[in-house]
């Protein structure tokens, strides 16, 4: 929509041909939030005026070589690395004083990529918090249902993986994957919060992203007790094999994942969990009670301290 927009405003301003400068400018800038899209419709803007100077400079000196565009090329560079943002190049530069060293008309050519993109940005600059990101309290939204079904299926595929050395194996490889995976939604997560500042259009819901935020930060402390689980059943699991022991762990403990899966997915809906909390601590119980071993006590402790952070969320 913003490069339509740029579009429409460049054949408003007089543009006599097709302004497709002015549309690319929003497709390369635009940034998953607000002010990281600013600082990329900067650097490209500077590095348009830069390459304009530097390649109708050339062309006016110079007749077009391969030498004199290897210059240009080098110079161009050079100017990339100073108008950059600090950890990658700006190829804006050396892609315009190309297009510009290449054209047949090289001034005029500067002139109309330079004041198209000088337009586009501006369109950009405008529309761009109003427009983009998208609806961040549908995205946070969706980020918590993400993280609430990442966790509760961690949870259960951790359980279920208990006496099985293979499987164990393999379950702590996923949990990592599902660990990286929820604390991306977390960030994603905070950066939807942030993008509600730029933009007046969503400022009403604004609570609603925060408190979504606080849920999924929950999520996020939920992560080292979901590894600690992976950890000690891939731990118990590979030093003992299958035992007796690990099958009335795994029976015990299956209902409890269920459960508090069940759970953190209230939590993150925004539900009261208490009746799943209470179904899991009750099965928590009924096993410390059949098995006061060590080993049960190591596999039942991650499983506490994730309804404990359930129950947090009432406070």
């Amino acid at each position: 929509m913003i490069a339509v927009l740029c579009w429409q405003t460049a054949l408003w301003a007089g543009a006599d041909q097709p302004p497709v400068f002015a549309a690319i400018v929003p497709l390369l800038s635009l940034r998953g939030d607000s002010a990281s899209s600013l600082v990329a419709l900067l650097l490209r803007i500077l590095g348009v005026m830069t390459g304009v100077a530097l390649g109708v400079t050339m062309v006016s000196l110079f007749r077009p070589t391969t030498l004199v565009l290897a210059v240009v090329m080098a110079l161009a560079l050079l100017c990339g690395t100073v108008i950059s943002s600090g950890t990658t190049l700006n190829v804006q530069v050396a892609v315009t004083s190309l297009l510009v060293f290449a054209n047949p008309s090289p001034e005029a050519y500067g002139v109309a990529r330079l004041w198209e993109n000088a337009l586009g940005g501006a369109v950009t600059a405008v529309l761009a918090p109003l427009l983009w990101p998208r609806d961040p309290r549908r995205e946070a939204a969706a980020l918590a249902r993400a993280c609430a079904a990442d966790l509760a299926e961690s949870l259960v595929r951790s359980t279920r993986a208990i006496g099985s050395p293979n499987a164990a194996g393999a379950n702590r490889a996923a949990a990592r994957t599902a660990a990286d995976r929820v604390r991306r939604h977390g960030t994603q997560a905070r950066e939807a919060e942030q993008a509600m500042r730029f933009n007046p259009l969503r400022r009403r819901h604004r609570g609603e992203v925060t408190e979504l935020g606080d849920r999924i930060d929950r999520a996020v402390r939920a992560v080292p007790h979901l590894l600690d689980l992976a950890t000690e059943v891939e731990f118990f699991t590979v030093r003992d094999g299958p035992t007796p022991a690990l099958s009335r762990a795994r029976t015990a403990l299956l209902p409890v994942a269920e459960a508090t899966g069940r759970a953190l997915e209230a939590v993150l809906a925004g539900r009261d969990p208490r009746a799943d909390m209470d179904a899991a601590r009750a099965a928590l119980a009924r096993y410390a009670g059949q098995d006061p071993e060590p080993l049960a006590v190591v596999l039942r402790r991650p499983f506490t301290r994730v309804l404990d952070l359930c129950d947090g969320s009432r406070s």
